[in-house]
């Protein structure tokens, strides 16, 4: 029984019952901006059904279970018989299936594929971003294996399936595959090409016996695994299949799981290859080349992904702060509050149109396109994912002492938060992938100076910043010590080009001030006070 002082007040609802995807105007222009006209009244509605299922208090539920309740490694049946099984709550599962059947591994199968899909994905990140990771594996396996016919065949239709099928048994049976991915090494990191695991050619000439081990083995529970290992001809990249064709298990060993400060509901682990059977992707000793396109894939989730989870924080911090009551009105109308949020709200809303635009270029597909994702990729992957922690962490300090209790899930965010700037290539990996392709790739320099020149004249501010750009890109001696920085004012000049062509005039005169003019500090919340911020604010405001 409460107490008779025991009255709540000046607490906010919980921001639940709401179209996550409706709420987000930065996000539906940029679905409908490069999606073709025939298809948006589709998408519209598939995008409004998940972002409502996305805001419901089911679902929320199913993300906070399944992070309450960590997978299990279980090596042994009670007779003991190795299983090497990962035990989930079912909550995993049931967030894990609507992700499948919501399209997250089908964009190579469906037209517009790529923009619907990073849409759906920036949504149910903010479900649980765990999940996403053997989604995003499954989509990205695609183009790795396109490099061969015959697999392609044989799988592709498994991997874009909306089908979520958990069981262990031979693909072939299944109505629908999950893919996952085993690169990094005890010695190695990110130097792949250090990698000690062998490779033992079979008779047959394409099927291997693998001996070796992985450090970071993502998504274990997966039907099959793009693996490096050392062929006689070098490097090479191989399909191992989790249950051979005649049911019985490969030899896939996991030694542990990982135990991970954020990322709770998904599975990582360090797994041992004995006499594996695994398929050859690609020709041997050029294992790198074939999975790069799976990389470049999952770092475009990785952005997305921390896009997602700045938008979630975001639109926490926008509804605290409306129904929050301090000195005497609403916490929103109180002018450095104000300043905060629009602050926080501009990083978000220029994370998410970068990362859109990214997709549309995978749908474009065509070489003026391609050559851009070649820089804009490791460009926004270092960037956005980088600008994640500090955001969410200061989101969670608008809701005060509430944002550090569990039950706000801003916690749960802000371990998160960390996560996409550290996989698939840390930030120094993605700055000198950059560096890479400005010395190597000059195609790739033009696609992106073609792309930030379509907004010539449109902002003073943004205008003196190419020109300071042009002299950093005049000056490549020596730049691997100022990689970093020349890739933050890449992702800067692009954000605030993409923000000029398509935000409301607020916005980008926001961003170009802050960001690219030197009118805003360090912190969040240091934007000069003569912007309109109240309707930078207004429009990132979730309407529950």
């Amino acid at each position: 029984m409460a107490g008779t002082t025991h009255t709540v007040t000046n607490q906010p609802p919980p921001l639940i019952g709401y179209d996550v995807y409706g709420a987000d105007l930065a996000l539906k222009e940029a679905v409908t901006r490069h999606l073709d006209p025939d298809l948006l009244d589709e998408v519209d509605g598939e995008l409004s059904a998940l972002g409502r299922a996305c805001g419901s208090a089911q679902v929320q539920e199913w993300g906070a279970q399944a992070n309450e309740n960590p997978p299990r490694l279980r090596t042994h049946d009670r007779h003991g018989h190795r299983v090497d099984e990962v035990e989930f709550h079912p909550a995993w599962h049931r967030v894990l299936g609507k992700g499948v059947s919501a399209g997250l591994t089908a964009a190579w199968a469906r037209p517009g594929g790529h923009v619907r899909r990073a849409a759906a994905f920036l949504l149910w990140t903010q479900v649980d971003a765990g999940n996403c990771c053997p989604l995003s594996m499954t989509h990205a396996a695609v183009p790795a294996l396109r490099t061969d016919p015959d697999l392609a065949a044989e799988w592709e239709p498994r991997l874009t399936s909306m089908v979520y099928d958990r069981e262990l048994r031979p693909a072939h049976l299944k109505a629908g595959a999950l893919f996952g991915m085993g690169m990094t090494e005890k010695q190695g990191g990110s130097d792949v090409r250090a990698a000690t695991t062998s490779a033992r050619p079979l008779p047959d000439g394409e099927t291997y016996e693998l001996t070796g081990h992985k450090w970071f083995c993502s998504a274990p529970m997966s039907d099959g695994f793009l693996v490096l290992a050392q062929a006689p001809g070098g490097l090479t990249c191989f399909l191992v299949p989790r249950v051979l064709e005649d049911g019985t298990r490969n030899q896939f060993l996991l030694q542990r799981l990982k135990d991970k400060l954020g990322n709770r509901s998904n599975a990582s682990a360090e797994v041992e290859f004995e006499g594996t059977w695994a398929r050859r992707v690609g020709d041997e000793g050029r294992g790198v080349r074939t999975i790069i396109e799976m990389v470049a894939a999952t770092r475009l989730d990785c952005a997305l992904g921390s896009a997602g989870l700045m938008r979630q924080a975001v639109a926490q911090a926008i509804h605290h702060c409306t129904h929050r009551e301090a000195f005497g009105g609403k916490l929103v109308d109180k002018p450095l509050m104000r300043n905060v949020l629009a602050d926080l709200a501009l990083e978000s809303e220029a994370a998410t149109t970068l990362a859109l635009r990214l997709a549309a270029a995978y749908d474009r597909g065509d070489e003026q396109e391609r050559a851009f994702l070649r820089i804009a990729v490791p460009v926004a992957k270092y960037w956005i994912t980088k600008r994640c922690t500090p955001l969410v962490t200061e989101a969670a300090e608008c809701l005060g002492g509430n944002g550090y209790v569990e039950e706000s899930g801003l916690p749960r965010l802000v371990r998160e938060s960390p996560l996409n700037s550290i996989w698939e290539g840390a930030g120094n990996v993605q700055a000198l992938d950059v560096v890479r392709a400005l010395k190597r790739e000059p195609q790739a320099l033009n696609a992106y100076l073609l792309e930030i020149g379509r907004t010539r004249g449109a902002d003073h501010r943004l205008d003196a910043a190419v020109k300071s750009l042009f002299t950093e890109l005049a000056d490549l001696e020596g730049i691997e010590g100022r990689a970093r920085h020349l890739t933050e004012r890449l992702a800067l000049v692009l954000q605030g080009s993409l923000l000029v062509r398509y935000a409301p005039p607020e916005v980008a005169d926001a961003f170009c001030a802050s960001r690219l003019g030197g009118d805003g500090g360090t912190a969040f919340g240091t934007l000069p006070t003569t912007l309109d911020l109240a309707k930078v604010v207004e429009r990132s405001r979730p309407q529950a």
